[in-house]
């Protein structure tokens, strides 16, 4: 009786696996790889794309109101936002922290709200994507304290460099463009964007190299 109880108590295969692969680091690393390596291709191939573009002054979401280049940036702006909440749950379901998950659900919605309501649609952009900014840098920060080591400061190194342009853009945007110096408003953008989704490919891969807990 004792026995037959055991028997029935012990999981399925097919259960066995699906709490291994919640719990497996592979797959939040895998999707925040696949987040950051298509986003940052993208917005390069469409800067290349885009008729007299201009990569110094031009602002990032440019690319999402130019005939050539919307369509593309804008689903790949809204991939990004939904990979993002996906990874952040995951994350979440390993280590509960409302504050990683509202930081990874903020910075998902700024990035899906600025794709679906492109520049030229009004404010409202302008809103979604300086949530983005913040919130992208601010989970950098956050997710630093799931590490240790090499990882932890880099992850703290882009979150801090990310941040730190956020302040320089909203200076030059409100009427000190000096401040963005020889690189531009263009520039100070990417220097918003760019050490956050090289950690996210980072940041994937130290992720994809754990080993499951299942």
């Amino acid at each position: 009786m004792v026995a037959r109880d055991a028997r029935r108590s012990v999981p399925t295969r097919a259960t066995r696996h699906a709490i291994g692969w919640i719990h497996d680091p592979r797959l939040p690393g895998t999707l925040m790889f696949v987040q950051a390596a298509q986003f940052m291709t993208v917005i390069m191939l469409a800067a290349s794309m885009a008729p007299a573009y201009d990569f110094g002054w031009g602002a990032i979401s440019d690319l999402g109101v130019i005939r050539e280049t919307a369509t593309l940036f804008n689903v790949s702006l809204v991939l990004t936002g939904l990979l993002n909440l996906a990874v952040g749950s995951l994350l979440n379901a390993e280590r509960p922290s409302r504050l990683l998950l509202a930081v990874y659900v903020a910075a998902g919605a700024g990035a899906i709200g600025a794709g679906l309501v492109p520049l030229d649609s009004g404010d409202a952009h302008g809103l979604f994507a300086l949530a983005a900014f913040l919130s992208f840098n601010i989970q950098a920060l956050v997710a630093s304290r799931l590490v240790t080591g090499p990882m932890a400061a880099i992850s703290i190194l882009a979150g801090v460099v990310g941040l730190l342009f956020v302040v320089v853009m909203v200076v030059g945007d409100g009427g000190n463009a000096s401040v963005f110096g020889p690189i531009g408003h263009g520039g100070a953008e990417r220097m918003i964007v760019y050490p956050v989704m090289l950690w996210l490919l980072a940041f994937g891969g130290y992720l994809m190299g754990r080993r499951s807990r299942s």
